[in-house]
């Protein structure tokens, strides 16, 4: 199995490149999305959206796929205005979240609006960027100039916008 960074060419051969259309196609892209990287060895994941109500984050393919990618070396940010949907939808992510936690950063912007918030998976090698999340259309690619637009996005709310968030354990009495 080899572990080195996928080629540009590599994400065209199992993900597409255009416009997409329905929370179906959607979860199918992020699942997708996730094999690859974990079958590729994509250094680095970057996910956003206001609170991953639609994701399949907690889905036991996807986790086993996380998983399998997950080493060190890698990087996974999350960013949401809130993570409680999480939390509340999608157990087994938090479990693996835990495990892996100095690999992951999660940032919350809770004043932002959620519709603001871009809903996106970016990688250094592929982007899902869905542009109306009420309606699930959206645009995948890995040409150059998307994947450099959505990152500058990302960063700036990374920077500016959010704050730490969604800590690995609650302590409490």
């Amino acid at each position: 199995m080899n572990d080195t960074a996928a080629t540009p060419a590599e994400p065209l051969r199992d993900l597409p490149s255009g416009r997409f259309s329905g929370r179906e196609a959607f979860q199918q892209l992020v699942r997708d999305a996730i094999a690859t990287a974990a079958r590729d060895g994509w250094q680095e994941i970057f996910v956003s959206d206001a609170n991953f109500h639609d994701w399949p984050l907690g889905e036991r393919a996807v986790v086993e796929a996380l998983q399998d990618w997950a080493r060190s070396g890698r990087r996974f940010t999350m960013l949401a205005c809130s993570y409680d949907d999480v939390i509340r939808r999608h157990a087994r992510f938090v479990r693996w979240r835990g495990t892996w936690d100095h690999i992951i950063t999660c940032r919350r912007s809770p004043a932002a609006d959620p519709l603001d918030l871009p809903s996106a998976l970016w990688s250094p090698h592929w982007v899902l960027h869905r542009l109306d999340p009420e309606r699930c259309t959206g645009v995948t690619g890995c040409e150059a100039d998307r994947r450099v637009l959505l990152r500058e996005t990302l960063n700036e709310w990374v920077r500016s916008k959010s704050a730490p968030g969604f800590p690995s354990t609650t302590l409490g009495l």
